[in-house]
């Protein structure tokens, strides 16, 4: 599954869904799919998102790299903080504009 976050402040962004839901549990939102915030409430998300984003980059600096299985040597995963960053350049855009985020 594919969602895509659409404002009128920024282009439109597109994620898989795993990682998209993630994302908006980290914003406080439930997850569903589809779904909006209204633009009042879009700082806040994004507050949320960051300070989630920083948790989750603490547990995951914890964490040895996993080793690629045909040479054996350390892969760098991309970490979530990587993947969020289309979604927290949306989120500020929104912010600015006071505009509504939708996704489906």
């Amino acid at each position: 599954m594919l969602v895509t976050f659409k404002t009128d402040a920024y282009a439109n962004i597109t994620m898989f869904g795993d990682i998209a839901v993630r994302l908006l549990k980290l914003m406080g939102h439930s997850g569903t799919v589809p779904s909006a915030i209204r633009a009042e409430d879009v700082p806040e998300a994004l507050e949320k998102l960051r300070r989630g984003l920083e948790a989750h980059g603490a547990e995951a600096a914890e964490k040895d790299p996993p080793r690629d299985e045909r040479t054996q040597e350390r892969r760098q995963p991309i970490i979530l903080s990587q993947r969020a960053y289309p979604l927290l350049e949306l989120l500020e855009a929104a912010a600015a504009k006071g505009s509504n985020v939708m996704w489906d």
